[in-house]
């Protein structure tokens, strides 16, 4: 009863609320409006899907079919080999239920039908009613607190928010959980509470069982943008200035290393993502990361890599570490690394870089200080001295009051491993400032790359007027981003002659 008022609060739209945001979506062909709302007194806005309504007498129909079929087709495509493709053993069921919906609803219009048919299979297989949120592109995070409370969502435009979907009880909370742990190879039980792990779309997943977490068993999945961003996303939406970003594409173009850092959430992985967009397509790229994140242009010669942990028995882990140490026998131009977190893979990394490669990582820090801090302590402990060999740090930074993300600072590192901020955010106005001149990364363009003051200064012209272009146009997918720089590389001077209208 308590539950059914809390569906009922989430749900309702009063006359003390408001409609902040409306779109609609489709998923499985069955269409969905999603409707932000404030309601007044109430400190989160609530999501509300409108989930398709049936009778009641349809309800028990519908639950006899699921009954009927649903317990198959789990234990079908739990137990499906190798060579079974998930979708034709999908594919195969839905054909089972719609012809048990033809059978209970043959009154029906065929686009009901159908309709209907998608709804059960929607509903009845892999998350329940949460597919419709995971589905839903404008959403980064969707998690379950415990079986009591709603299914809490984080949206890209307005935050966390409360939606009207809840996970019955806490046993469907543990079999959502224990489905993924299965198809993954992973074990997830009372002697193993937590479970990190990733669907095959590229989610990943975190779970945890009771008393872990003493309200309840969790599930917390973070989205896989299908879309990545791009440069032009980040410009539009003011993440980054075209300065500053015509700044990094230099550094990128002239084989400069460089560490992105930021806080959790704050965008270190679509920062970069972006930047590597930037690589020339002449070149080695190998990609190391525990969970696949990065989506390259196809136009680049890139090998992504993936960890894989151990099996039940405790073999067959390749880590981090491994694949590193591996990438370095496969010659490589450019290696990116998703995250830094141990003394050995930074190690790696720093003689990767003193070997002539150039190396592109993430790591968890709020700012410059805080960076070099977290590189020269334990658990990373690199020296000081070796970290001139890294030529930038771009910090990323999310106001966790608007949800909104910007680059924050940019810095240069400078001989005996002291870093001098060039660029620094402006947290007043939002905007970018210079905060000084280039001293280590002018000098290395100059020496290593053979460009002259005014060669500097027209490469960083032509870049931005490429920036400006590209936005104007609203060109914002990855693969005609990579198209562009494979021009711009191999054809500058046609591609600069139709930006400037020549």
């Amino acid at each position: 009863m308590k539950k059914k008022k809390q569906v009922e609060n989430a749900g309702r739209q009063h006359e003390s609320s408001h409609q902040e945001d409306s779109y609609n979506l489709n998923v499985e062909n069955i269409p969905v409006n999603v409707q932000i709302v404030k309601e007044q007194g109430k400190p989160t806005k609530v999501y509300k899907v409108g989930l398709l309504e049936v009778s009641g007498p349809t309800k028990i129909v519908i639950q006899k079919i699921k009954e009927e079929i649903v317990n198959e087709v789990s234990f079908n495509l739990l137990d499906k080999t190798e060579a079974e493709d998930e979708s034709s053993i999908r594919a195969q069921f839905r054909e089972k239920i719609s012809a048990l919906m033809k059978e209970y609803f043959g009154n029906l219009d065929e686009k009901s039908l159908s309709m209907l048919t998608n709804f059960v299979v929607l509903t009845s297989l892999g998350f329940g009613e949460m597919e419709y949120l995971l589905k839903d592109p404008n959403l980064e995070e969707v998690v379950v607190n415990n079986a009591k409370e709603c299914v809490r969502v984080y949206h890209k435009k307005h935050g966390w928010l409360m939606t009207n979907i809840f996970v019955d009880t806490e046993r469907k909370v543990r079999h959502f959980a224990t489905i993924i742990a299965r198809e993954t190879g992973k074990e997830f039980s009372i002697l193993e509470p937590l479970m990190d792990s990733h669907l095959a779309t590229g989610d990943r997943v975190n779970a945890t069982l009771s008393p872990v977490t003493t309200k309840g068993n969790t599930i917390t999945i973070r989205k896989f943008a299908e879309k990545p961003w791009t440069i032009t996303d980040m410009i539009a939406n003011k993440t980054i200035d075209i300065d500053t970003a015509a700044f990094l594409w230099q550094a990128m173009h002239y084989e400069l290393s460089l560490f992105i850092v930021g806080g959790t959430g704050s965008g270190k992985t679509s920062m970069l993502n972006v930047l590597t967009n930037f690589l020339p397509p002449n070149q080695r790229v190998i990609s190391i990361e525990d969970t696949r994140e990065i989506q390259l242009p196809d136009s680049l010669h890139w090998v992504p890599m993936e960890t894989r942990l151990p099996n039940q028995e405790g073999k067959g882990e390749v880590s981090m570490l491994d694949l590193m140490t591996n990438s370095l026998r496969m010659r490589p131009d450019r290696i990116i690394v998703g995250e830094i977190r141990r003394k050995k893979e930074a190690e790696v990394l720093f003689e990767a870089i003193h070997t002539g490669h150039s190396v592109y990582a993430t790591l968890h820090a709020s700012d410059v200080d805080e960076t070099i801090a977290r590189l020269t302590n334990p658990p990373i402990e690199i020296p000081k001295a070796i970290l001139s060999s890294l030529d930038l740090m771009v910090v990323q930074n999310r106001n966790r009051r608007t949800g909104q993300r910007k680059t924050f600072q940019v810095a240069e590192m400078l001989p005996g491993g002291q870093p001098s901020i060039l660029f620094q955010l402006d947290m007043l106005t939002g905007k970018m400032k210079r905060a000084g001149k280039s001293v280590t990364i002018k000098k290395t363009l100059k020496i290593h790359a053979g460009l002259s003051e005014s060669t500097i200064a027209k490469d960083l012209s032509d870049k931005i007027k490429v920036l400006k272009w590209v936005v104007k146009k609203g060109i914002n997918d990855v693969n005609e981003i990579g198209n562009i720089m494979e021009e711009y590389y191999t054809e500058n001077t046609s591609l600069m002659k139709r930006i400037s209208g020549g």
